[in-house]
């Protein structure tokens, strides 16, 4: 996390004066991409999306009630891989949105997928699988889940998320 001032905001203004969504909503915040935030391309640096993530992801938190529970219980989130998927510049000083949704969850870990769009259209996909921790112990997708006060049945993760899993294990099968 590299954008101090704009965790700050975040914290202590944004997320008190947040809209509410369910479980599996869509949260959406905006940016702009400042000067400091490009590289020589004059384009948004791609070491920037995941700074910006966390800040999203975050967000999604406060906006769906959790952000407070989930400190007070001293749950903290960990990133265990995420995918990008580049699809056009963001040019300095736009501004752009980023949508954050929880996509599913299976046994070990749970999905997000967040887009990055702006009136140009969409400029990136990323998928995002991770856990929460406490003391060092991951917190069992069952009782996060429930803690979020969400009683359905997963949903079906998206085939390129499926597609993407798979990957994943025959990546650590292979180096092993």
């Amino acid at each position: 996390m590299n954008l101090y001032f704009r965790l700050f905001w975040l914290l202590f203004w944004r997320t008190r004066h947040c809209r509410k969504i369910d479980f599996l909503g869509t949260s959406r915040i905006t940016y702009r991409a400042l000067p400091s935030d490009c590289d020589i391309n004059f384009h948004l640096t791609n070491s920037r999306y995941p700074a910006f993530m966390d800040l999203a992801r975050t967000y999604m938190l406060a906006e769906m009630g959790l952000l407070k529970r989930f400190l007070k219980l001293k749950w903290m989130p960990i990133v265990n891989a995420a995918e990008f998927t580049y699809i056009r510049d963001i040019k300095p000083l736009k501004t752009f949105e980023i949508e954050t949704k929880v996509v599913g969850w299976d046994e070990k870990y749970f999905y997000i997928e967040q887009r990055f769009a702006s009136e140009r259209g969409l400029h990136c996909i990323v998928h995002v699988r991770g856990v929460f921790v406490c003391k060092g112990k991951q917190v069992p997708l069952d009782v996060l889940v429930k803690e979020a006060g969400y009683t359905d049945a997963a949903p079906e993760l998206p085939p390129e998320v499926v597609k993407w899993k798979a990957f994943l294990q025959l990546k650590k099968e292979r180096n092993m």
